[in-house]
């Protein structure tokens, strides 16, 4: 179906697909969504799912960030053929064809990212669109980042305009957030020009790559927080990395993999001389919430009053991480995403999917008090099916 006619039916169903910064897996969400603009409802989740990449696919991408370029442009296409397997799932899971699905609105594997003032200001996201719409027989809509960039903008976060679409309320300011591989919030304000959002810093890439360095490769996550919850954080080191530039940074403000990724943890073992243990995770759990909490003490609770903070991403399964978080913004309620219908590992896959609806009808839906943009712009590209 041709964009204008997508956007003329009365109700779509669209899969939104995120896979960020974590190297985990694809996140896959169905969706109907009706209106668009300050008019969009989403009217039901149908499913969310999350489909983890195989194992080889996860260490072929983190040879990505090395610099191997042939793997790169391959991985692309491999990748779409991944997202588009992930796309085809989780329309069967609830019963529908391919044919039932009107649009497919895919955020990519983020391999890059260069914020203002680090370089030339980029975004690099593979997985290739066209694979998907030729593999599904679908629209997909794609590479959202390079026209916020274009316009100035740090093409990042691009889910504020989503939480303010879904989740705004009249006379109450909120806060959203995101805690996958990269940490990040929105403020959800009643008028969307006041809204803002950045990158808090880590999320949960510095616990993994711990816990991946402790296991040998043998675990790659921290299950339930189990290992952080095993030992005691070592605070000098906490006070040490929270020294790190980025979080005194005013927003508007991104960061990504190539700060916080493994190198990151490798040299803090290696200039403090430390094990890979128990010890370290919980400390890095620690640095993650704390760094969060700074984020909200410096730039946005001496500014506006919350009535409440909700946690999604796969940090917020975290409870060791999360119940630090609720204890340190006391007393401003934490919640999770899933009370404003918006399921905790599906979040992100949605507001992509709302993205894609947006760029179909043709509505901006960037948000420059959060990316540092000129202006609003219609994101991303269109690959009919």
């Amino acid at each position: 179906m041709l964009p204008e006619q997508i956007c003329g039916l009365p109700v779509r169903r669209i899969v939104g697909l995120m896979s960020g910064t974590s190297v985990d897996g694809i996140d896959a969400a169905l969706v109907e969504i009706s209106g668009h603009g300050t008019s969009l409802r989403l009217e039901s989740v149908r499913a969310a799912q999350t489909y983890p990449y195989p194992r080889e696919v996860q260490e072929q991408i983190h040879a990505l960030f090395d610099g191997h370029v042939r793997e790169l442009c391959q991985m692309n296409f491999t990748l779409g053929e991944l997202f588009a397997e992930a796309a085809l799932n989780v329309i069967k899971s609830v019963g529908l064809l391919p044919a039932d699905v009107h649009l497919i609105g895919s955020h990519g594997q983020t391999v890059y990212h260069v914020p203002r003032g680090a370089g030339t200001a980029s975004s690099l996201q593979v997985g290739e669109p066209a694979v998907i719409a030729e593999r599904t027989g679908i629209t997909t809509v794609a590479d959202f980042r390079p026209r916020d960039i274009a316009a100035g903008g740090e093409g990042a976060p691009l889910v504020p305009y989503a939480d303010w679409v879904l989740c705004r309320r009249n006379e109450e300011t909120i806060a959203l957030q995101n805690i996958g591989g990269i940490a990040n919030l929105t403020l959800v304000t009643p008028q969307l020009e006041d809204v803002r959002a950045f990158d808090t810093g880590p999320g949960n890439m510095v616990i993994d790559a711990a816990v991946t360095l402790m296991t040998r490769g043998a675990r790659t996550y921290d299950e339930d927080g189990r290992i952080a919850a095993s030992a005691h954080p070592d605070e000098s080191l906490v006070r040490d990395l929270l020294e790190e530039r980025y979080f005194r940074q005013i927003p508007p403000k991104s960061t990504g993999r190539e700060q916080w990724g493994r190198q990151f943890v490798c040299g803090v073992v290696e200039r403090r001389g430390i094990r890979p243990d128990a010890t370290l995770v919980s400390t890095l759990t620690e640095f993650v919430a704390r760094s969060i909490v700074d984020a909200y003490a410096r730039f946005v609770l001496p500014h506006v009053s919350l009535s409440s903070v909700y946690l999604s991403g796969g940090g917020a399964r975290n409870p060791v991480l999360r119940q630090r978080i609720t204890e340190l913004l006391a007393p401003v309620p934490v919640e999770d995403s899933s009370v404003l219908g918006l399921p905790v590992d599906g979040k992100e896959a949605i507001a992509f999917a709302v993205l894609a609806n947006e760029t179909v009808c043709g509505e901006p839906s960037n948000v420059p008090g959060a990316t540092g943009a000129r202006g609003r712009r219609i994101l991303g590209k269109i690959v009919p099916a």
